[in-house]
């Protein structure tokens, strides 16, 4: 463990063990549907590369480059960089590092489904409820983290740590 992490929320091998559940049951409820599964670019890298080995169906992939912080704050603004795929008749998966706020996953959320998707539901590594402003409940969810800055997994601060094995809580000085 570096010595900026407070402590470890999931370790590399818990992390395993939580994809290959949320893969399965992708497969479950998808099997047979085609769904385009839409990773939230960067920090959904390492997760959706490991989701995508334990999903058992058909899926079509896609990315999109959406940001909404500035180091360690929700700027409240959601920014799409690129175009938005098409999915007028198709079941779409968001899938995501973490729902935090709510509002970049509600927004790209409403996205998809003003553009003619059939459904859109969410998948996320990590839930922070406390941090909610938006009424969001993802379909597919990992794990729950407490109300502190977590990185590693592809979670980072200032695009630093996303190449950690694990999750952990940043100390607050690295941030503060």
């Amino acid at each position: 463990m570096l010595d900026c992490i407070e402590s470890i929320c999931f370790s590399e091998e818990e992390i395993a063990d939580i994809v290959k559940k949320l893969g399965k049951e992708i497969t479950k409820d998808y099997d047979g549907k085609d769904p385009l599964v839409i990773g939230l670019l960067k920090g959904c890298i390492p997760f959706m590369s490991d989701l995508f080995k334990n999903i058992d169906t058909e899926i079509t992939l896609g990315y999109m480059k959406v940001s909404s912080y500035k180091g360690t704050e929700s700027t409240g603004t959601i920014k799409i960089d690129g175009s938005i795929p098409d999915a007028k008749g198709r079941h779409v998966i968001i899938v995501d590092d973490i729902l935090d706020t709510g509002r970049t996953l509600n927004a790209i959320k409403n996205v998809f489904m003003d553009n003619g998707a059939l459904s859109v539901e969410v998948c996320v590594l990590l839930d922070k409820p406390e941090g909610r402003k938006v009424n969001i409940v993802p379909k597919y969810c990992g794990g729950k983290v407490p109300n502190a800055f977590v990185v590693g997994y592809g979670l980072d601060y200032e695009e630093h740590y996303r190449n950690l094995p694990y999750i952990g809580i940043l100390k607050k000085e690295i941030y503060s």
